[in-house]
Parts: structure tokens; sequence; C-alpha cells
């Protein structure tokens, strides 16, 4: 860490002293971080939990809910930082044509705030005090890049290489690559041909179902389409001339970490206490062993950035924020019957096990739920080969309603596991379906958010201990 490093934290933990100060004193703040990667969620699940906290009559696991006298959104803290829509987004979830709104695409904030009345013995003498809830939302495949930041270029590389060969799109990129003379002067159009096919393998595996597609500004780029940072791609390792495109490659990998991830970590996740993790767990079971497998390790590199335990009172105040709780939620609970939730939460808890056992030995609490932001389906039997099988029914995208009896779910998580770590490429006797249901049209009844499974469970988890 540099002279310029170090001034630079130090000036930005005196400029928020007075504000962490009062905060920590008078109006106490819970910073939530909104993070999954792509479709898991996010944007379904903050709307959904904003709406049932401004109205909390399907909240009844919120404990504390009985304490909140008054409940308002409020600007963010952060004038930097892009609103959360969340009227844009409660709209399209809810109105008279419902739909899924678009999915996080940069970092966006919200705050909720709260007056809670006090409680316990001396709770008559005290007045209504304020709690505010800050929540951050951020694209999970920015997160993945903080796994970068431990790596040489080299070191990246020959991980990339060794693990893409048989995903969709690697051939072509691999075809570019052995085309390329990395040891040629440097040129630009032959830079952007091979970040190209670089980027098209990230977007094909993705839509395959795997998860680990780092960098992940590569697949939202924002601003920074076609910029220099943005225009490289893992070569195998080597000694390359100076001047040349495989030295030209590690040199904007160098400025991918410090221009685009350090600034990420240091401006917003940095300054989390409070984590969701949504994991599309039956998405990745859908797509396969090797999807499974490569969510497994994704969401493990992803947690090892995390920073769990608990903050001493002074070290908050001074800045040090440190991830408290980390809840782990599987998302789309809805396109199981109910008798399958405690399957898929303990695939879960397995699937993400290596990182929770290291955020509880840390101090941190987690948590692994399955969860539905906003419930789209209902449930029903249905009958095949003389059987009544749970099933569920939902509405399609074109308007139809069907029911869907997804395949049963192992007792066992390591009857998924264990195939998907070594390898196999198939389910062995098993065929696991979802299915692409749209929101359900919804009446809200007064004092009444949109119908979920287990958010509220998930709310007092994360901020039932504040109020």
């Amino acid at each position: 860490m540099g002279i310029s490093d170090i001034a630079d934290g130090l000036g930005r933990r005196i400029e928020g002293l007075g504000a962490s100060v009062s905060e920590g004193l008078f109006e106490p703040v819970i910073r939530l971080g909104v993070t999954g990667l792509s479709r898991a969620g996010k944007t379904v699940f903050i709307t959904s939990l904003v709406a049932n906290l401004l109205d909390r009559g399907r909240m009844p696991a919120l404990v504390g809910a009985s304490n909140i006298r008054a409940a308002f959104l409020q600007p963010q803290p952060d004038d930097t930082v892009p609103r959360f829509d969340y009227e844009r987004y409660l709209g399209a979830l809810t109105g008279p044509a419902p739909h899924w709104p678009e999915g996080t695409r940069a970092v966006s904030e919200l705050r909720l705030s709260f007056r809670v009345a006090p409680t316990g013995l001396l709770g008559g003498l005290r007045g209504l005090r304020t709690v505010h809830l800050d929540i951050v939302d951020y694209p999970g495949e920015w997160l993945l890049d903080l796994g970068l930041m431990e790596k040489s270029y080299a070191q990246w590389s020959e991980g990339v290489l060794a693990r893409i060969g048989a995903r969709p799109g690697a051939a072509a990129f691999a075809a570019a690559l052995a085309a390329a003379d990395l040891t040629a002067r440097f040129d630009e159009p032959a830079a952007k041909a091979l970040a190209e096919a670089f980027t098209a393998h990230l977007h094909a595996a993705r839509e395959a179902g795997f998860s680990d597609c780092s960098p992940g500004r590569f697949l939202l780029p924002g601003e920074m389409a076609g910029s220099p940072v943005l225009t490289f791609a893992p070569v195998p390792p080597g000694e390359y001339p100076r001047g040349s495109l495989g030295h030209e490659m590690a040199r904007r990998y160098a400025a991918y970490k410090s221009q685009v991830v350090k600034p990420f970590f240091r401006d917003h996740f940095a300054r989390i206490d409070r984590q969701v993790v949504l994991v599309d767990v039956l998405g990745a079971i859908h797509a396969g062993p090797a999807a499974l497998e490569d969510l497994r390790q994704s969401m493990a590199s992803i947690l090892q950035a995390f920073r769990p335990g608990t903050a001493g009172f002074l070290a908050s105040l001074l800045g040090g924020r440190r991830v408290e709780r980390i809840l782990f939620a599987a998302t789309k609970a809805d396109h199981l019957h109910h008798s399958q939730h405690a399957r898929l939460t303990a695939i879960t808890g397995a699937l993400l096990r290596e990182a929770k056992d290291r955020a509880d030995f840390a101090g941190a609490k987690t948590q692994a739920l399955s969860i539905a932001a906003l419930r789209t389906t209902t449930e029903e039997s249905i009958a095949h080969d003389g059987v009544e099988l749970p099933a569920v029914r939902g509405r399609l995208a074109d308007g139809r309603s069907v029911a869907l009896y997804p395949g049963e779910l192992p007792l066992d998580p390591a009857q998924l596991l264990a195939p998907a770590r070594d390898g196999a490429r198939h389910w062995l006797g098993a065929d696991y379906s979802i299915m692409a249901f749209a929101p359900a049209a919804v009446s809200l009844r007064p004092g009444e958010g949109p119908p979920h499974i287990r958010l509220d469970r998930a709310a007092e988890f994360l901020i039932g201990d504040k109020l």
C-alpha cells in the first residue's frame, strides 16, 4: 500500500467521523448490501422487502414490526450514487400488466427510515427513536472481481484458461487466441478482437448457467464499454516484451484492478455491515452438475471478500465496519411445493458450507433460507401414472396458466454436491425442471405488501435486533 493510499484512507475516515458518531449515538444506520449473480432476483428482493416494510401486514415473523410507528422513504445519503428506482419496479410487479423489471446493472441505493417505539422497563420514559436502513444494490458479477485483487495477471490467466475448455464460446476464443501473435508490437484492433471473443464466451457461459464469469464489468460495462480498461483477455503465461500485445494485456489487467475493482471495494462494499447473498440454486441444479459446482466455487470465492465478524463500538464509529450478519437465501422457492422447501434450504447450506463456516468462526451470524421475495405460484396436486404429485401452478409470459412438477430434490444434499464435485456431466436417474413464471396479478389490501415466502424471516434475521 502506497503513501497516497494511506492518506486517502485516513482522509475518508476523518471526513466521515462526525457523521458516524452522530449515527452511532443518535440515529443508528443499518447498511444492508444485497447481491447475487445474474437472475438471482436482487431487484425483486429489494422492491418486495421495502414494500413489505412500509406495509407490514404480511410480516408476522418480523417481531419488531409492532414497535414501528412509521416507515418512510428518504433521499439516500450518498449524493453520487443513483437511487434504487423502487416506485417503477413496484409498478412493474404489481401493476395491471405485471412483469419482471430489468435487472441490476450498476450500484444503486435506497434509504428507508423507521420511527420506532422504545422497549424495556424504561421505554415509557423515552420518545420515539429513528433507525435508518440503507439498502445497497450491486451486481454480484462485480463482487466476483474482488477475488482478482490477490491474483497476478499470470495467475488469473492460468486459472481462466484451465477451466473454460468445455464451456460455450470457449472454442471460438481459443481460436482467436491461437491466431494472435502475443509477442508482436501492440495493435489495438488485435487487442479488441481478443477481448470481444473473450466477452462473447463470458456471455455464452452465463446463459448456460455458469457463475464464475469474471471480470464482471465485461458483462455489465456501463459507461466503460469500449474503454482500454475493458479491452484485455487471458493469455498463456510467459515473458512478453515491453510494448507487445501480451505485455499490454497484463498492463490493462492491472489497470482494471486499480481503477475499477479497488474503487468499488473502497466506496461501496467495505462500508456494508449486513449482507444478503441471493443464490439461484434451482437454476444451477437445472443447468446440470457442472453449473452447480461452478456456483459452489464462485460463491466461495465471493464470500472470501467479506470481512465477517463484529466490529467494536469505537471501531464502528471510526469506520471499521465488518459484516455482522450474512443471509444466504435460495430464491424462487415458489417454484417448488412447500414440502420441498426444507430440502432446498439444506442444499443451499451445504453448497455454501465452507463460506458459512468461515463467517461463523470469525464471529458473524449466518443463516440459510429458501425464500420467494414475490410469490408467483399456487400449490396443487397433479395426477401422473396414478400417483398424485405435489406441483405448483403459475402464469407464463404468454399468459397461459400451467402446472409444474419440477422433480423431487434429494433429502441428502450430497446426492447433488458429490457428483458435481466429481465432474459428472448429467444427473444420474434424475431430472430437475424449472419454469420461467411471470408475476401473478395481485390485489393488495391496505396495509399489505406483495405476497412472498419467508421474506419476514429474512427481515427478522437482518434487522430485527435493531427494532
